[in-house]
């Protein structure tokens, strides 16, 4: 049951304080005193780590909150929450981008500014990826693998002319796509939490 309801809680978190920084540390508060998940000492002790720990803050805290409450499932389950929501967001924002791109994809300025989102969104995209399966451990040196390959994949369709590189175009074209990465930065991050506990 604290499972479910840590996940239920936390992905109400994600949508209601979707990048709010600080402003999600209280909304946890108030649901981690409300359901008993810790004290109000413990909880300010894990903000404090919160913000001595690579990565998000609020994604930090859900995972500190998780654990105390729930262990290594509860961790995962409380991250999973919050990180979904953004995932969600960021996978909507691709489905609007390929939209529009379709439609000016003629004026050059907007092809750029296009492109720019597109790798922010991808690295965001495979930054929560890579968190949501090892979130207390960004960055560290597999994480940049991650990266590495991430960059690999997208620079190639962003730089490469339409009318030369076709093949490598299509290919990375595919390969770059969010749900692949979404797939290959979450398989990256399971490996390295099973390595890291093994």
């Amino acid at each position: 049951m604290v499972y479910w309801l840590l996940f239920i809680t936390f992905l109400k978190i994600g949508f209601i304080g979707f990048g709010g920084g600080m402003a999600i540390v209280s909304l946890i508060e108030r649901d981690v005193l409300r359901y008993g998940w810790a004290t109000e000492q413990e909880f300010v002790d894990m903000v404090a780590l919160s913000q001595v720990t690579p990565g998000p803050i609020g994604i930090n805290c859900a995972t500190y909150v998780g654990y105390t409450a729930g262990g290594v499932w509860g961790s995962l389950l409380a991250s999973a929450g919050i990180v979904l929501p953004s995932l969600i967001i960021m996978g909507i924002i691709c489905y609007v981008y390929d939209h529009i791109r379709d439609r000016w994809q003629q004026n050059p300025i907007f092809v750029w500014v296009m492109r720019a989102i597109r790798l922010i969104v991808v690295l965001l995209i495979a930054h929560a990826s890579y968190i949501l399966m090892t979130p207390a451990s960004f960055p560290d040196t597999s994480s940049w693998v991650v990266f590495a390959v991430v960059l690999a994949l997208c620079l190639p369709d962003i730089f490469v002319p339409a009318k030369q590189g076709t093949h490598l175009k299509k290919t990375t074209q595919a390969l770059s796509h969010p749900i692949y990465l979404i797939l290959a930065a979450g398989a990256c991050g399971l490996i390295d939490y099973l390595w890291h506990n093994r």
